[in-house]
């Protein structure tokens, strides 16, 4: 199976401008402009912009080479949401790719000439987000629930993270999105989907308070 690439990046460390939003073909750029807040508005461009520049690095192009084409598995192509996607000079990129932003952080992945029938999903979470009364009842199958039960309780808040960010990685994976109800999908033992400690191609950990996790099938 072939490993993906991985880059973790502060939003607030990228140099969003006016400019860049060019680089984001029509769909996104409509979409870009209706976020009410500016800080949203930025984060989501400088997301897309980062997204394009690690493909272009993966394929050693020139950016501008690359048109984006996200696909949704019910709209079709040349969307402003869905599966990531580029054109290379008119033809597919040969490229599987996935995103993720939370809480100021973006992590994306990337395989460079995958296999055709491969997929790619990866999920990047706070684990304060999962810390909310109801959150297992929403989100955990029983199986789940009970690994919860077998874990010490100052590590419950963690593992429901990590265990969110499985099921949000595989649904990318997949293009099912949520769907499918997260509470019927059991994520302690799939093939090709595991948590991400580290970002191997630098060594950098992720910061303090996030999980990750990666499906590739």
């Amino acid at each position: 199976m072939q490993s993906p690439v991985f880059e973790l990046l502060r939003l607030n460390g990228l140099l969003i401008s006016g400019a860049r939003l060019q680089e984001l073909g029509r769909p996104a750029q409509d979409r870009a402009l209706h976020y009410a807040r500016s800080k949203d508005r930025e984060e989501f461009i400088a997301g897309r912009v980062a997204l394009r520049h690690l493909a272009a690095s993966l394929l050693d192009v020139d950016p501008a080479r690359l048109v984006p084409d996200y696909v949704c598995p019910q709209c079709g192509h040349g969307q402003d949401h869905g599966r990531p996607g580029f054109m290379l000079d008119g033809a597919p990129a040969p490229l599987a790719l996935s995103a993720s932003k939370a809480q100021g952080w973006l992590l994306l992945a990337g395989v460079v000439h995958p296999t055709p029938a491969l997929r790619l999903g990866v999920d990047l979470e706070a684990t304060n987000q999962a810390a909310f009364e109801g959150f297992d009842d929403v989100a955990l199958t029983p199986g789940e629930k009970h690994f919860l039960k077998t874990m010490p309780e100052n590590q419950w808040t963690v593992q429901r993270a990590r265990l969110w960010a499985r099921k949000e990685a595989w649904l990318k994976m997949t293009g099912e999105g949520l769907r499918r109800d997260p509470a019927d999908l059991d994520v302690l033992d799939l093939p090709g989907l595991c948590d991400i400690p580290r970002i191997h191609e630098n060594g950098q950990e992720l910061p303090e308070g996030f999980v990750a996790a990666v499906a590739v099938s």
